[in-house]
């Protein structure tokens, strides 16, 4: 794969429901991919390019699902690459996207309570 996006926000390793307090700057890096969650047509991106038969979406393909213009879809794939949420392949003159599902699964794990995480893994 060429030209893939890299995070530049990574994940914190200690979750703020873990009992002990999150460093700031744990909390900060947490609360900017928590930011990149927190809009509507972000998480229809996401949606979208995970549901695509290849898993995988450019921009052309999501502009008229979302109803929103190419540059406003490129702003949000580019605030979803830079959380480390998408990842970005340059073909030729296209870019296609596709999740990072490590990067989603590291989010759910620090948003889930130590207790139900054992639980969960306990199944």
């Amino acid at each position: 794969m060429e030209d893939v996006g890299t995070a530049k926000t990574a994940t914190p390793a200690i979750s703020p429901l873990a009992g002990e307090p999150i460093k700031r700057a744990d909390a900060e890096r947490l609360a900017g991919v928590l930011k990149a969650f927190a809009d509507p047509a972000r998480l229809r991106l996401l949606s979208l390019i995970q549901s695509a038969p290849e898993g995988e979406a450019s921009v052309s393909d999501l502009t008229a699902p979302l109803g929103l213009s190419q540059p406003t879809v490129s702003h949000h794939l580019r605030i979803l690459t830079e959380a480390g949420l998408l990842e970005r392949e340059k073909r030729g003159v296209w870019a296609y996207y596709r999740l990072v599902p490590s990067a989603i699964a590291a989010i759910a794990d620090l948003l889930t309570p130590p207790r139900k995480r054992a639980t969960k893994r306990a199944r």
